[in-house]
Order: C-alpha cells, then sequence, then structure tokens
C-alpha cells in the first residue's frame, strides 16, 4: 500500500517535469500525449492504494485486475467522497483520451498547442493550461492520501 504511493508520487515528479519544463521546450501533441500517460499511470497506482486500504479494512474481500472493474468497486466503496469521485471520472476520461485514435492536433510548437479528441461524442480538448490544471488536482489527491495512509500508520 506505501509502495504503490509512493511509487505515484514518483510518477508526480515526472509528471511536474513534463509540464514545466519538456513543454516549454518542446510544444507537441506528443507531449501533452504522454502527460496523459504519466496521469494514467499514476492514478492506476492512487487506485490500487485505495483498493488495498479498503481490503485491509475488511470492506471487500478482493482486488479485481480489470482496471475498470477496480474503477467500479471503488466508486461503491467511496461512494460520498466527492474528491475520489472527481478523480476516478478523470481517470476514466483520460483512458478514454489514450485510447482515442482520431484526434487533431493544433498550435503545434506555439504556446496554445491542443489535442482535440472525440469523446463519448463530444470533443474534449488538451492544452498547458488544462493539463496543468488536472496535474494540480491529482498532486492533491495524492498528497491527500499520503497523509491519511501515514497518519493511519502512527
Amino acid at each position: 500500500m506505501k509502495e504503490a504511493i509512493l511509487v505515484a508520487r514518483e510518477e508526480l515528479k515526472r509528471i511536474d517535469h513534463l509540464i514545466y519544463v519538456t513543454l516549454k521546450y518542446t510544444r507537441t501533441v506528443d507531449v501533452l500525449k504522454s502527460i496523459v500517460e504519466r496521469m494514467i499511470t499514476c492514478y492506476e497506482f492512487s487506485i490500487d492504494t485505495l483498493l488495498k486500504m479498503a481490503q485491509n479494512d475488511g470492506k471487500i474481500d478482493e482486488v479485481p485486475e480489470i482496471p475498470i472493474l477496480r474503477v467500479k468497486k471503488i466508486q461503491e466503496i467511496f461512494a460520498n467522497d466527492i474528491k475520489i469521485m472527481e478523480n476516478m471520472d478523470k481517470y476514466i476520461l483520460f483512458r478514454k483520451i489514450k485510447r482515442a485514435t482520431n484526434y487533431e492536433k493544433r498550435n503545434e510548437f506555439r504556446r496554445h498547442v491542443t489535442m482535440s479528441a472525440l469523446i463519448d461524442g463530444k470533443v474534449v480538448e488538451i492544452n498547458i493550461d488544462n493539463m496543468t490544471e488536472d496535474y494540480h488536482r491529482i498532486a492533491k489527491f495524492i498528497e491527500n492520501m499520503t497523509k491519511n495512509i501515514f497518519e493511519k500508520e502512527n
């Protein structure tokens, strides 16, 4: 459980570097896609941590292996926690963005580089600004989880 959250924190450092260093010099959709993939990985480690916590607390018997079942299990267990629910929705959206095959690149090599993809019938735009917001959201989520885990141990 602690290992997974520590790996998620390491992944956050990589996301931070991609946003604040790599995007500064390489403003491409490929970098945006890389950030999305890193965020997915970060969420997967946090999901693993939440499920292990639930298993230790006796809320579930076993941890599902399939990602969508893992998310559904978390949504059942933590239905009252708005922050967890928002982050699980974001995780599902990022997975859909990653799988999008028909996306459009706009303003590459410029400040407003944008990746547009058609997800569930509506256009979703990924750019530097909303990636930065998402980074801060996930960083706060991971930090709160880390604090809760280490407080439970003490």
